[in-house]
């Protein structure tokens, strides 16, 4: 079996048995370094991280094929990238950021299979008068539409 391929089995069959872990990213580099990114729904442990290092290390030979092996969790710094991301991160504020290159800042209020919803909230100039307002406002992007999103780190 190519060793690209039972990597990716193993790591599926892994995922299989815990259903609260999906997987955002597998890297392969040039001299086969592996690098396994994980996500979970309540977050990902560093013994979860073990686990899946395990489930691939103990059923890989490295006399038969030489590689590393890294498994961490999504980061802060990470994009949101799979709707089961979003959805985990409902009511916390997250930036888009769209291909044209413009930014949105709100909070993420709901996640279906092919958009986001986030609230808005904003300043606007009153219709009648002098001054602002609030305005609150809910507006729905659909995923072909983000060229990243992130979570918003707020002290």
């Amino acid at each position: 079996m190519e060793f690209r391929k039972k990597i990716e089995d193993l790591l599926n069959e892994f995922l299989s048995t815990r259903e609260d872990l999906f997987l955002i990213d597998l890297k392969f580099s040039a001299g086969d370094d592996i690098t396994v990114i994980l996500d979970g729904d309540n977050g990902v442990s560093v013994q979860d991280c073990l686990d899946a290092s395990r489930a691939i290390e103990f059923n890989m030979d490295r006399e038969e094929h030489d590689f590393s092996l890294q498994v961490m969790s999504a980061g802060l710094s990470e994009p949101l990238s799979t709707p089961r991301q979003f959805q985990k991160n409902i009511g916390r504020e997250i930036e888009v950021m769209f291909e044209n290159s413009d930014k949105i800042e709100g909070e993420l209020a709901k996640v279906d299979e092919e958009k986001i919803t986030l609230v808005l909230r904003y300043r606007k100039p009153k219709e009648v008068g002098k001054g602002k307002v609030d305005a609150i406002e809910e507006k729905d992007i659909s995923y072909s539409e983000i060229k990243k999103a992130l979570v918003v780190i707020k002290f």
